[in-house]
Formats: C-alpha cells, structure tokens, sequence
C-alpha cells in the first residue's frame, strides 16, 4: 500500500508538471524513481531465483554430470519462475491507485509508459537474473563458455517472457484473484520459449551452431517489444473503463 502511495504521489508530480505532453524522458524518469522506491517487491523474485538454484544441487546430489546435465535447464526454470512471480504487481497497483486514469486523462501515450515501465523491470529482473546466471560455474560446474551461452540465452529471450506475462496480467487485472490466473496463462506460452533456449545451448555445449535458435529467439523478443506494449494498452485501457 506505502508503495501504491509513493508510485501515485510520483504522478500526480508527473500530470502536473507536464499537464499536455509527456516525454519519453518524464516517464522514464518517474517510472525509475518508482521502482527504485519497491525494491522490495522486485527483490522477491531474485531471492527466488537464488533459493532454487542454490536448492537444486542439494536436492539432485553432487555428481558432477548430472549437475552439468541439468544445470541449465535449473537456470532457466529459476529464472522463468521468478519472471512470472515479478509481473504480478506490473499494472494493479496503476489502476488501483488512480494513475493510470491520470494517464489516459492527459492523453499520455499508454504504449509508450507500458513499454517504459516493461523494460526498467526488465532491467530490474532478467537483467540482473542474467548476471546471476554466472552461479552456475561454481554450482553446477558448467564451463564458462556454457554460462555465457546460457547468459546470452536469458538477455535474448526473456524480453519475450515478460511480453507475454504482462499480457497474462493485464487480461486478469479486473479479476478478484486474477494474480493466481497469470502463471495458468502464461506458462504454456512460454513453455517454447524455454525449450528453444535449454536446447540452444545444449548445442553449444555439444560442438554444434546453436546461433540460429538465438536469432530466432531474439527476432521474438524484438517482434514482441514492438508489438506487445500496444496490445497491453489497449488492455488496460478497457480494464479501466470498466
């Protein structure tokens, strides 16, 4: 609620201060200030990813080739589930506390702030789940070649992940306990995603060319950036009017 609060009092500065146009950089601006202010709401998700990474070796034992063998698909469900836990508060807070109506009131670009607000928790989840990644050297045992190919698998494929579950989120914002829905819809979604990812870099590791599932993974992300934040805003935007 204290976090509703700071994000609604650090709009309402925003309508006022530019009540006609609002800019990338004003948006940018506030919505940073906002999640540097919950950073207990996005250190959840990373504290997730820790324990069941951590977790994984001491429940499957410590033979090194299964370790290795499975340490990448560990990696990728840790940080998969962790995506989906940090969507929850993406847009609820917004509507309930009022700012998204001031948004849509001074005729700001919906898109634009879903786009905005989308990557800083980005950066703020996947971005650093990715530099996280590098524990699965010392924790699996996976070569330094592997994590960065698991590394790179994560920056170019969860920008796809998050798309789909602010999709996810946005369709159960009207909803009583619509936060229990968002991984039901979700997760088939992005069970592919996970796949292709697991299986890019098992390739790698294998001596093959795992670079045309990374670019395929990547044209997604790229297509789902450009497109996603349109179909959200229209999500909300009926969510609101409602």
């Amino acid at each position: 609620m204290m976090t509703d609060n700071r994000e609604q009092v650090i709009h309402n500065d925003l309508i006022r201060t530019a009540p006609h146009v609002i800019s990338f950089g004003q948006l940018w601006r506030r919505e940073w200030q906002v999640k540097q202010q919950g950073a207990v709401q996005w250190l959840y998700p990373l504290v997730l990813f820790l324990v069941i990474i951590t977790l994984f070796p001491l429940a499957v034992g410590s033979e090194p080739q299964l370790l290795q063998r499975l340490g990448v698909a560990a990696v990728w469900i840790a940080a998969l589930l962790s995506l989906v836990m940090g969507v929850e508060g993406l847009f609820k807070p917004a509507l309930d506390n009022g700012t998204l109506a001031q948004l849509v009131v001074a005729k700001a670009s919906l898109p634009l702030w879903v786009l905005i607000r989308l990557v800083i928790h980005w950066i703020f989840s996947s971005g650093i789940v990715a530099v996280l990644s590098l524990l699965a050297v010392p924790l699996f045992q996976l070569s330094w070649f592997e994590t960065g190919i698991l590394m790179a698998s994560i920056i170019v494929g969860s920008p796809m992940l998050l798309m789909l579950s602010a999709v996810a989120s946005s369709l159960t914002l009207s909803l009583k306990n619509g936060a229990v829905l968002v991984p039901l819809i979700a997760l088939p979604m992005q069970l592919p995603v996970l796949i292709f990812a697991t299986g890019a870099v098992d390739l790698f590791a294998t001596g093959l060319n795992g670079l045309p599932i990374l670019a395929l993974l990547l044209a997604g992300s790229i297509i789902s950036v450009l497109v996603m934040p349109w179909v959200i805003a229209q999500t909300l935007k009926m969510a609101w009017l409602n």
